[in-house]
């Protein structure tokens, strides 16, 4: 065998060695982030569990202020248009600003 073989051959050597290293170290921590996973998706579970019980009780705080009956009666609805009349020409309003705002030089 010639030299220049030897060097192939030890060359082919070290490059499986070390993707057999990175392959071993690759394993490891999929298998730490396995074996973490049911904890991390219980804690995750915990999490979702609390934000919803708060969104709820603030849903319930925000709906005892307005009161229950309040949201489907027709004061109510007529209130809603007429608020979402104002909006509207607010931003009416605005884009006619922004308009003339564009005009001046």
């Amino acid at each position: 065998m010639t030299s220049r073989d030897a060097l192939l051959r030890a060359a082919m050597h070290r490059v499986l060695a070390r993707m057999g290293h990175g392959m071993a170290d690759a394993a490891a921590g999929l298998a730490v982030i396995v074996q973490d996973a049911p904890d991390r998706v219980r804690q995750e579970w915990d999490l979702f569990q609390e934000e919803v019980k708060a969104e709820a009780k603030r849903l319930d705080r925000e709906g005892a202020g307005r009161g229950v009956d309040a949201e489907s009666s027709p004061a109510s609805s007529a209130e809603e248009e007429s608020l979402q009349t104002k909006i509207d020409q607010l931003r009416a309003r605005v884009a006619e600003l922004g308009m003339r705002m564009e005009e001046r030089p």
